[in-house]
């Protein structure tokens, strides 16, 4: 049946009292005697009251509903629906008409009939009061709850706004009905019914019909039957005393009582009123999960990655107010970077490895390299936000800036970042260096001026095996992870040069925003850094030099269907191909015949990776890459205080946790579920000369200390200033005249 329509006269009778009405002192008075009986008690006279509705602006605007926005994966599934109110706007074909006859027949029965203000109600409603004594009843139409609707969606989380917007005041009240005149002449009784059904409260974080069909009954509004459409809307009037869920029995009393209305208006037959008020409330409740708990595949994380990147990048409005509107309004469509099945690939191997209750976590990050998208990003604790179940919303796999934490020491996952440097500068990959088991950390250069080591209490630096004596090449350093050979190299590059690599390769600062600092224990990775950072770091090697800033969003629609500019990956030539591929040579032979050699994939595609572990085994790592994919797998205590010493991780027992058998084993994993089916490509590789051992002519022995000649094993060089004397024929080093730095990192 149609909704009850008066004649023609009826509505410009209707009209006419309302000009009238809203030129009138009258409206005031009429209205305070609806809603507050004893207007003199407010201090305010008549001519208050109409100067009030004079200054009322005249284009008052409904504002944009904020309602839920989707966030996709890069093959458009749906990874979560995120809101700040819990709402999808929907058009009037989209509500079930029997849903719109109810909501008017219980809060406005006469609303097809009466303009913004329906004088036989607020009639009705002074002569209730003073019968009473006091306002018992109202007459506000439901145009006018719109208009106070409206007042309270703008007020947002603003609690004074919204005390503002709901006080009961004659003020308030002149305002409300002038924007009803106003909403009443520019659009149709439908629109504004349906703008009604879409802004208005059913509890339990549902706004609009559609969210509370979905909460309620888990269906959607155009589905609704006749008493789940009555329960809805008697629960306008008060969604607390007629919540279904903790008071059923006064639910099922006010569904009745609407029921009793479509009756009496003539919108459902006796059989149907019958068979409605006998029915079940029939709840099919569904919990209010907002957002990214709601994500699958250990998404959530990514999810919360993605709400931050809208909120905090220029490129979604120049000030963080700008930003924050656009994310509360909602209504968005957010297409992102992550590939669901490498995400199911990391998601499956750290989860499997790490117990979300062991004490230790896992995380991992997957980069496409050359282009700066992240494909995914795992870990083993669920995201959450009550600590059930050992849940976090920290992000383990990005800096503190982004929801992550104060990051982890990478160890020597950070040694490629000096081998770049160094080839970058000139020195040959081929470099030597004689490399003790243990030295103080020297004096080097900063960009400031010198780095100098304590002379009281030098700091020192060792190798992890008192057989690892050099001298060595860079290419076994860096298969063996020498500590002391990279902090010779260091102390001949600089510490400038590799602080200005580490820029170039996104490494601008710690992961909990304060500045990379010019220490000489720097190159051991003692600076905390995110998963997510060495992941792209790597994927720079892979991509022959060219690093990109990481992006998690591919493309945006805004709520009215307009396309949105999304940050786009900076990408730059951080060092020349040619020593990028010196660095991947470099890594195959970690691989190869390294400390990572265990972790070959399936099929014998080639890898290229280190490996990293810090002191006292309070953090490891494996980050490695094929040309298509590069990945950063860290291990150990969320907060960075659990040593993996004698330890169980994923039911597995440890005596002392490595880089190679701790997170190489996820990343295998990781890897070979990611690359499946997909083809085998080579890397672009150098030619590392196999040194030769020099012999003196006729017999003769070099002087010691020629830094020009060299021994039967040996040679000397000058780094820096710094001079190491030649290797005699016992292996044996020389004097050493620097002072060195802070404390170093474990290496394999």
């Amino acid at each position: 049946m149609a909704p009850q329509r008066t004649s023609g006269s009826a509505l410009d009778k209707a009209s006419l009292g309302v000009k009238f009405l809203g030129g009138s002192v009258l409206a005031g008075v009429l209205v305070a005697g609806m809603a507050l009986p004893a207007v003199g008690a407010l201090g305010l006279t008549a001519k208050d009251t109409a100067d009030s509705f004079d200054n009322i602006p005249a284009d008052f605007k409904t504002p944009t509903l904020s309602q839920a926005s989707t966030i996709y994966d890069a093959k458009g599934g749906l990874i979560a629906k995120v809101y700040d109110r819990d709402r999808t706007i929907l058009t009037s074909d989209q509500m079930a008409p029997i849903m719109r006859k109810a909501q008017v027949d219980i809060e406005d029965s006469r609303f097809y009939e009466h303009g913004a203000v329906d004088l036989k109600g607020v009639l009705r409603a002074i002569t209730k009061n003073a019968e009473a004594g006091s306002a018992t009843q109202g007459a506000s139409t439901l145009t006018q709850q719109y208009v106070k609707n409206v007042f309270v969606e703008q007020a947002g989380d603003d609690q004074q706004a919204f005390l503002e917007a709901t006080k009961k005041s004659l003020g308030r009240k002149i305002q409300e009905l002038k924007y009803a005149i106003k909403l009443e002449e520019e659009l149709t009784k439908d629109q504004i019914l349906t703008n009604y059904l879409n802004i208005t409260f059913y509890g339990h974080q549902a706004y609009g019909i559609e969210a509370a069909a979905n909460r309620y009954f888990s269906k959607s509004a155009k589905d609704l039957t006749v008493p789940e459409a009555a329960m809805l809307a008697g629960l306008v009037q008060n969604p607390t005393a007629y919540d279904p869920i903790l008071h059923p029995q006064a639910a099922q009393t006010r569904r009745n009582t609407v029921i009793g209305k479509l009756l009496e208006y003539k919108h459902i037959s006796p059989e149907e009123a019958k068979a409605a008020t006998e029915a079940p409330l029939g709840i099919k409740y569904r919990e209010p999960l907002n957002g990214c708990i709601t994500a699958q595949a250990g998404m959530g994380f990514f999810c919360d990655y993605v709400r931050r990147v809208v909120k905090q990048d220029p490129v979604f409005g120049k000030t963080a107010t700008d930003r924050q509107k656009l994310w509360s309004q909602g209504g968005l469509k957010i297409n992102t970077t992550i590939d669901p099945d490498k995400q199911a690939a990391a998601y499956n191997a750290v989860t499997k490895k790490v117990y979300a209750t062991d004490s230790v976590s896992a995380a991992a990050t997957m980069v496409k390299p050359g282009t700066g998208e992240i494909l995914a990003m795992a870990q083993t604790r669920p995201y959450g936000l009550d600590g059930k179940q050992n849940q976090t919303v920290l992000n383990l796999n990005v800096d503190a800036a982004m929801g992550g934490g104060n990051g982890f020491s990478p160890g020597s996952t950070f040694k490629p970042i000096l081998a770049a440097a160094a080839l970058e500068s000139g020195i040959p990959i081929t470099q030597e260096y004689p490399s003790p088991h243990d030295m103080d950390y020297p004096s080097m250069s900063t960009c400031e001026g010198t780095w100098k080591n304590s002379t009281r209490n030098a700091a020192t630096v060792e190798n992890e095996s008192a057989s690892e004596v050099g001298p060595f090449s860079l290419k076994d350093a860096m298969a063996k992870s020498v500590n002391t050979y990279f902090v010779q190299m260091e102390q001949q590059v600089g510490l400038c040069p590799m602080k200005q690599m580490a820029d170039k390769l996104g490494i601008k600062n710690k992961a909990n925003g304060k500045p990379m600092e010019q220490v000489p224990s720097m190159v051991l990775g003692t600076q905390e850094v995110s998963p997510l950072t060495m992941a792209n770091v790597y994927a720079t090697f892979a991509a022959r030099g060219l690093y990109c800033s990481p992006v998690a969003i591919s493309s945006m629609v805004a709520a009215d269907g307009k396309k949105l500019q999304v940050p786009k990956a900076n990408c730059t030539q951080a060092m020349s191909e040619a020593t990028a591929d010196g660095v991947t040579t470099l890594l195959l032979g970690v691989t190869e015949k390294g400390t990572g050699s265990s972790l070959g994939l399936d099929g014998g595609r080639s890898i290229a990776g280190k490996t990293g572990t810090t002191d006292n085994r309070y953090a490891a790592w494996f980050t490695g890459f094929t040309p298509e994919l590069s990945t950063s797998v860290w291990l150990g205590g969320p907060t960075g205080n659990v040593s993996m010493k004698n330890i169980k991780i994923g039911g597995k027992p440890f005596s002392a946790v490595y880089g190679a058998d701790g997170p190489g084993p996820i990343w295998q994993l990781a890897m070979n579920d990611a690359l499946d089916g997909t083809p085998k490509s080579s890397f672009h590789t150098v030619n590392i000369p196999v040194p030769v051992t020099p012999t003196p002519t006729d017999g003769a022995t070099p002087p010691s200390g020629d830094a020009a000649t060299a021994g039967n094993n040996g040679g000397g060089l000058i780094n820096g200033g710094f001079t190491f004397p030649p290797i005699g024929t016992d292996g044996g080093i020389g004097g050493n005249n620097g002072n060195g730095g802070n404390t170093g990192g474990r290496r394999h």
